[in-house]
């Protein structure tokens, strides 16, 4: 089959034969080698989805218990540190962090001990043998490091996520790198089997790439990471495909110019860059690479409409060139393209696509709004379909949840974007019986550039809006932990209160059955005075009436920024001291974020039994 392929001379056909062959198991082998990448995502995704539901099924243990009747919490003497900032409460006046006798449970104190949290034979007084209390201490310093974030990289000033996500990142590189290099050959003889590997190693991670960009996709409900959190994974896919997509690009001209024996050169280097086959492909080069370019931070804050609408155009091209170019990818691809327009479609523009009538209203700093609607929720019995897939935002929301506007009336260039935006209002189902029937949207939007820049010259001349809402998407995972935590702490900065508010606000109304006895703190830092209108006062009384701590430090702008790694610090002491769990849940800007997750980073280390869940800003 082979033998016209071969030069002439006895030796030569042999020798030629056996690098024929070696080429030949390199270009296959290394394609099932690739493929085995499909087997690792899925053990990954089950072993995530393993630690979810036992750490579910734990937590519904815990607010079982904790939703019994049986007396408040005892009160807690709080470490106290002399190096954080005094802060102070919502009531304007000097509170250094609240201890037993200042912090605020549902019901008061007590000095009743909870008997449904005593071990049955009492405590143990037998020293622990010295490798438990090696492997203890152990176990917390490894917690503590993949909880701690790193400073930003100087001059850059990037910002690093948490080890822990560094290190799962760095994990999921190396992967790819051992299948890519496994049973290969870095000879220049064989830069073509490697370039063909470098590709199929893209081609196997598409369909993540596409899974992990979903609204609405299988992970959140196995693994309980919504896509907001899921979002920084899909960056580091795509980016590691661009650079995968580039040595497939750059191997591929190299081994024609190069590398490619003589006896299997057909034509000159023209006749190889003008074949369909490379111009296909050279198309989806170039649609990944803009992509990537557009995806870039610093695109998307300064061109965000542009990247939205490019996101959507480059992806199409990208797939049908991906498609066209080589017949092994086509699975892929096609299983990419159902992820897409499932997602596209059927969700978001069917199952969960609404359009209501909002009223604007601008708040006092003038540069933010409030976007809100009221309606009757539906009473009606939600289909299978429904319980599996979500329904509209007319149907009702969970605390976290956010929604992607459209504004039609903006003009052609806003009729097929889409916009996130967190929901600033409780959730139906938050309180009196009324609140269960009907529902309150609101959305808390600081006007910039572009979109929101135009949505606030429309409310500066119009009181209402017709708008398009896509949604609800989120997840409850951040809820249910504080639910089994004996002190909440929930930490915003900023416009982080769309956040949180919403969290505290279902805690103390729909759960204070579960809640009663423990504590509950919110933190609010905001940068200047006027951004107080952000939050009705009447609802932060009633949250304080109900017992929850309110502490709103003094604004950034006229004192500088609270220390807030203090603040968090030293309620994760309390709760070490008493033995009990902390709940932390933060929002708002990177350096807030940073310094509230160290805390409890540090905390962890001393052996705290701390939970975190960190609400980062940008899409």
């Amino acid at each position: 089959m082979t033998s016209g392929w071969l030069p002439s001379g006895t030796g030569g056909k042999d020798e030629s034969r056996e690098y024929l062959e070696r080429l030949i198991y390199y270009i296959l082998h290394g394609r099932v080698v690739a493929s085995w990448f499909n087997y690792v995502i899925l053990a990954t995704i089950v072993v995530f989805s393993v630690i979810h539901w036992r750490q579910k099924f734990r937590d519904a243990q815990r607010r079982r218990i904790l939703a019994k009747p049986t007396g408040n919490a005892p009160g807690v003497n709080i470490c106290r540190s002399s190096k954080h900032r005094k802060l102070l409460s919502d009531d304007g006046s000097g509170d250094d962090i609240p201890s037993s006798s200042s912090s605020s449970t549902l019901v008061g104190k007590t000095d009743d001990t909870d008997v449904e949290r005593q071990p049955l034979l009492g405590h143990r007084t037998a020293t622990n043998p010295a490798s438990r209390i090696y492997w203890s201490r152990l176990s917390r310093k490894l917690r503590a490091w993949l909880m701690y974030q790193p400073r930003p990289l100087p001059i850059v000033n990037r910002h690093l996520p948490a080890n822990g996500i560094t290190l799962f990142v760095l994990g999921y590189i190396s992967v790819n790198i051992f299948l890519h290099l496994y049973d290969g050959s870095l000879l220049p003889k064989y830069a073509f089997p490697f370039a063909d590997r470098a590709g199929y190693i893209f081609i196997v991670n598409l369909p993540l790439l596409y899974l992990l960009a979903a609204k609405n996709q299988p992970i959140k409900f196995l693994t309980g990471y919504s896509y907001e959190a899921l979002n920084i994974f899909h960056r580091r896919v795509g980016e590691w495909m661009c650079f995968e997509a580039v040595v497939h690009s750059v191997g591929m001209v190299l081994d024609n110019i190069f590398f490619e024996v003589e006896w299997l050169r057909v034509g000159n280097f023209w006749d190889f860059f003008f074949h369909p086959l490379v111009l296909l492909g050279i198309g989806a080069f170039v649609s990944y690479e803009l992509l990537f370019l557009t995806s870039l931070g610093s695109f998307r804050q300064r061109w965000y409409e542009l990247f939205l609408a490019s996101h959507v155009t480059l992806q199409i091209a990208a797939l049908v060139f991906c498609y066209l170019h080589f017949w092994t990818a086509r699975p892929y691809v096609l299983a990419s393209l159902v992820i897409f327009v499932a997602d596209r479609l059927v969700w978001r523009l069917v199952l969960k696509s609404a359009t209501i009538q909002a009223d604007l209203q601008i708040l006092e700093d003038g540069k933010t709004f409030l976007l809100s609607a009221d309606w009757n929720v539906p009473q009606v019995r939600r289909r299978w379909y429904q319980q599996l897939f979500g329904q509209s935002i007319v149907h009702g929301w969970r605390p976290m949840d956010h929604v992607f506007i459209t504004v039609p009336s903006l003009g052609r260039t806003h009729a097929l974007q889409a916009h996130p935006f967190t929901i600033a209002s409780a959730a139906p189902g938050s309180g009196s019986q009324e609140q269960t029937t009907h529902a309150w949207l609101s959305l808390l939007i600081r006007a910039h550039d572009g979109f929101t820049g135009d949505l606030l010259r429309h409310a500066r001349l119009n009181s209402t809006v017709t708008v398009r809402v896509d949604g609800p998407y989120g997840s409850a995972d951040a809820l249910e932990m504080l639910l089994a935590s004996d002190t909440a702490v929930l930490v915003a900065g900023g416009s982080g209160i769309a956040v949180v508010f919403p969290m505290v606000w279902d805690l103390v109304h729909t759960h204070g059955h579960i809640s009663k006895g423990r504590h509950i703190h919110l933190l609010w830092v905001i940068h200047s005075r006027s951004h107080r209108s952000w939050m009705p006062q009447e609802r932060l009384d009633e949250l304080s009436s109900a017992g929850v701590h309110v502490t709103i430090p003094e604004p950034t702008v006229e004192v500088g920024r609270p220390d807030v790694g203090g603040y968090v610090g030293e309620l994760s002491c309390s709760a070490l001291q008493a033995d009990t769990e902390i709940g932390v849940v933060v929002s708002g800007p990177d350096a807030l974020n940073r310094a509230a997750r160290n805390a409890c980073a540090s905390a962890v280390g001393q052996g705290a039994k701390v939970n975190l869940r960190v609400e980062k800003f940008g899409w």
